[in-house]
């Protein structure tokens, strides 16, 4: 009777046992591999880059396609001036019409990126809601701006062209065909590279 005991014992030891490790330690599967660090940097910049574009598109849905609407004004010196003008001075080349406001703090920040590309292309500016001649004139002395601008005292012209809000950068090529609109702050190389589109694009 004790043997069978004993054997009983023996028997269950080695069920209890069955499917472990000599370390007695139970078996855990491993994680899986994680996907690799840039695959991960990519995938968020595509889909930043995805909703910026989206975004943008959405905003220039009003913009109009093909001419770009000409307009005739006073400029912030007195004079009379029209984008026909502007691009008649200008032959062969794409212009950037770049509407921006004194109220406004992006364009704030933005004024010395379009300072320094409009020393390489021609950029006709527009000064929305802000002011007669003389006030705008004002704002660039103030700010040490040597700029040609339109003035939109009453928003006609950005209405014309579908713009809701500043500041806004619309790249005109050599046959005044409206090419890109640029809405919010915009880099320099960006709108560089967008002019520069536009003039080999003929």
């Amino acid at each position: 009777m004790e043997a069978a005991t004993v054997g009983a014992g023996t028997v269950g030891a080695g069920t209890v046992g069955a499917g472990l490790p000599a370390n007695g330690a139970p078996e855990t599967a491993e994680p899986p591999p994680k996907p690799p660090r840039w695959r991960r940097w990519a995938v968020e910049i595509a889909i930043f880059v995805a909703v910026f574009f989206a975004i943008q598109a959405w905003m220039a849905r009003d913009v109009p396609a093909g001419p770009a609407p000409d307009f005739t004004t006073v400029a912030a010196d007195g004079r009379a001036l029209s984008l026909a003008e502007w691009r008649a001075a200008h032959p062969g080349e794409a212009v950037g019409v770049y509407f921006w406001a004194d109220w406004c703090p992006i364009c704030t920040a933005q004024q010395g990126t379009i300072d320094a590309v409009q020393s390489d292309y021609p950029v006709l500016t527009v000064a929305m809601q802000s002011g007669d001649a003389a006030a705008v004139a004002a704002v660039l002395a103030e700010r040490g701006l040597d700029w040609t601008t339109a003035i939109d005292a009453d928003g006609g012209i950005a209405q014309a062209y579908g713009l809701r809000g500043v500041p806004a950068f619309v790249v005109v090529d050599p046959a005044g065909e409206i090419r890109s609109v640029s809405l919010g702050y915009t880099t320099g190389w960006g709108l560089r590279a967008r002019l520069w589109w536009a003039g080999v694009q003929i």
